[in-house]
């Protein structure tokens, strides 16, 4: 009896062991961060929609060709870090690739979320590390509900996932993408590792994400996108 106990106590600490090690990751410090199309700096891309506060959440990256013409393009990962999502969510989202980077700034170690929505095809898994310019996907429709462009967010509040109901929908979650990457091109780094907290987006959990479906088909794009093509292509001139 006693050495069931004692077999039981060995493989229940073994689970707690291997359970602990499955919510951390290791990465390196971000060195600096780039922008996620027309690496580094969004050459031949136009922010179609910004980021508004209660609003927009993120910005909306599209081809200067406008419409489809910049489906299934590259989209990259603005610095290192680790995947902690990658799957299709359906909806209005489609697939969705969420990597979590740890930076040092004032001295103090940070971590930010990067979304990359509506994507055409995923390349890369939850847990896997990459790299500063490393491609994630490419660019997609969300299923046909869009015209083809890249849906990007940055997050400061690392709970969030894809519950964005269930949060603030202000600067106290978010970052203005576009300055964020400007203000963090270039950071100080370390060759150590950091750990990152992984399976942090508990309000998660009551979606059944495999049970959801996509949104019907209608490939629309806005006026604001269209107006933001013609200042783009204008200023190329």
């Amino acid at each position: 009896m006693l050495k069931k106990l004692l077999l039981g106590t060995v493989l229940g600490s073994i689970a707690l062991a291997a359970q602990a090690q499955s919510q951390t990751a290791f990465t390196r410090l971000a060195d600096g961060f780039d922008f996620p199309v027309g690496k580094p700096d969004a050459q031949r891309y136009y922010k179609a929609r910004g980021f508004r506060p209660n609003g927009h959440l993120g910005e909306d990256w599209d081809g200067l060709g406008g419409g489809n013409t910049d489906l299934g393009d590259p989209v990259y990962s603005i610095g290192d870090g680790v995947v902690v999502f990658a799957r299709d969510v359906h909806l209005g989202w489609g697939n969705v690739v969420i990597v979590r980077h740890a930076f040092r700034e004032a001295g103090a170690v940070k971590n930010i979320d990067a979304l990359y929505g509506h994507l055409n095809s995923i390349l890369v898994r939850a847990g896997q590390n990459v790299r500063r310019g490393q491609e994630l996907a490419t660019i997609g429709t969300a299923h046909g509900v869009y015209d083809a462009h890249l849906h990007f967010e940055i997050r400061k509040n690392i709970a969030i996932g894809m519950s964005r109901a269930a949060f603030r929908r202000d600067f106290s979650n978010y970052c203005d993408p576009s300055k964020f990457l400007l203000s963090h091109r270039r950071l100080q780094t370390a060759r150590t590792t950091y750990p990152i907290a992984m399976n942090t987006f508990a309000h998660d959990a009551k979606y059944n994400v495999n049970g959801l479906r996509n949104f019907r088909r209608r490939s629309q794009s806005t006026s604001q996108s269209a107006t933001a093509l013609k200042r783009a292509l204008a200023s190329k001139r």
